[in-house]
């Protein structure tokens, strides 16, 4: 059974995390959903080009409202000022990450 993750904030920090989830390999961390005030296009790209770690390896597709990353579940991408109106139940989101 996965953890089901959601990240709200998708800064360097929020960015990095999802990178870090993804280049493990690891199975067992689902990530949902990201929260950020960008568009998801913005989102996207930001992903697939840092200025630090270099270019995602990664093929990132955007279908509407998700970010779907090397044929991962696509993650709902929501642009939120308010945490409470978060869709965490409605996804089943385990753990939130503020970033």
């Amino acid at each position: 059974m996965s953890v089901r993750v959601a990240i709200n904030g998708f800064g360097r920090i929020g960015r990095n995390i999802l990178r870090a989830i993804l280049e493990s390999g690891r199975t067992d961390v689902e990530v949902l959903a990201i929260n950020d005030l960008g568009p998801v296009e913005t989102n996207a790209h930001l992903l697939r080009y840092d200025s630090v770690h270099g270019r995602f390896a990664g093929r990132i597709a955007i279908d509407g409202d998700t970010i779907q990353v090397d044929g991962r579940a696509p993650m709902r991408v929501t642009a939120l000022r308010d945490p409470a109106q978060l869709p965490h139940a409605e996804l089943g989101v385990d753990i939130a990450l503020e970033c």
